[in-house]
């Protein structure tokens, strides 16, 4: 699902870089103005509020599409240290404190 998204991302962004031509600038990252630099984060803001209203989802802040994410991955299993490195914590405890998943005891992690 992740792989789909950020391949259909990367189209994006190319046909971006197209149509600006020589004004891209290559900034490696994934969300980028369509000049290819970062995102503001107030425009950020702005768009996220613009696309949940045409989804027709309720407006959340951008931030709490984190602890959807976690919720997401708790409900799909993943092993909480895989969830740790997705979301950028700097450690397990504090991944196990912020977001905490009563419903089973951790998978073992495999290979």
């Amino acid at each position: 699902m992740c792989i789909a998204a950020l391949r259909s991302r990367q189209k994006i962004q190319e046909e971006a870089s197209d149509a600006a031509g020589d004004k891209w600038t290559d900034s490696g990252l994934v969300f980028t103005t369509k000049w290819g630099t970062p995102i503001e984060p107030r425009n950020l803001s702005r768009a996220f509020d613009a696309h949940c209203n045409s989804a027709g989802v309720p407006r959340i802040r951008v931030h709490d599409t984190r602890h959807t994410c976690a919720s997401l991955l708790a409900a799909l299993d993943v092993h909480p240290r895989v969830a740790m490195h997705i979301l950028r914590h700097a450690d397990l405890r504090d991944h196990e404190r912020l977001h905490p998943d009563p419903r089973r005891p951790a998978r073992p992690l495999t290979d």
